[in-house]
């Protein structure tokens, strides 16, 4: 199954009552962009950070006609969260706009996409940077607030989570400062990776989806 047919699969089996539909939206991308993977080994479970029992309750609950297609991409894989994975993961829990499941449920899965090599909204499977701010914006408003100058994202939890842990991992006294002030905040644009996977499979080239820059 293509990345392409499981978003429309996830999109014609999503419970209404779940979730709204830019959520579902979210959600139908990650799982998307998680099947895409499969094609260089990675089962499902290790691209979404989560497997087994709860892999599946989340399948069941906001894509329950899914679960016979998805299981053939791996759900009981085990889960290794190294540190790194983990700091991400408490940061974006103690920065969640509620204390709704799903807020929890999408900090668990952008914390395993960041570490991935792309820009983060490419390794959520989002259309466009847009999107990334507004699943911010709305799950995670107080890191959505401290943001206030556009820092790329995965940029800023690093520099969230350095704060917090009295570390400094940028030696410049300020960002104008810094030599590496366009990695921070220089262009996110570029190709949707599910985008990239439909061209692929139309052309029938074999790219692998690490190949898109990184940011």
């Amino acid at each position: 199954m293509t990345a392409d047919a499981t978003t429309l699969l996830l999109g014609r089996t999503l419970d209404p009552s779940a979730c709204d539909p830019f959520d579902g939206h979210v959600l139908a991308c990650l799982f998307a962009i998680g099947v895409a993977e499969s094609a260089s080994g990675r089962s499902l479970a290790e691209a979404l950070g989560i497997s087994g029992k709860v892999l599946r309750g989340v399948i069941d609950q906001y894509f329950p006609g899914a679960m016979d297609s998805l299981e053939a991409f791996g759900l009981d894989s085990t889960i290794l969260v190294e540190e790194e994975e983990q700091s991400l993961r408490r940061l974006l829990q103690r920065s969640r706009s509620t204390s709704a499941p799903l807020s929890s449920l999408l900090a668990i899965l952008v914390a395993r996409r960041a570490m991935r090599p792309n820009h983060l909204w490419q390794d959520l499977g989002l259309t466009n940077r847009s999107e990334l701010s507004a699943l911010m914006k709305r799950h995670f408003a107080p890191l959505a607030l401290r943001n206030k100058n556009d820092m790329k994202w995965k940029k800023f939890f690093y520099r969230m989570i350095c704060r917090d842990s009295s570390a400094r991992r940028c030696v410049a006294p300020c960002c104008s400062e810094c030599s590496d002030f366009n990695g921070c905040f220089g262009d996110e644009s570029g190709e949707s990776l599910l985008a990239r996977v439909r061209l692929q499979m139309m052309s029938s080239t074999v790219v692998p989806i690490h190949a898109v820059r990184s940011g």
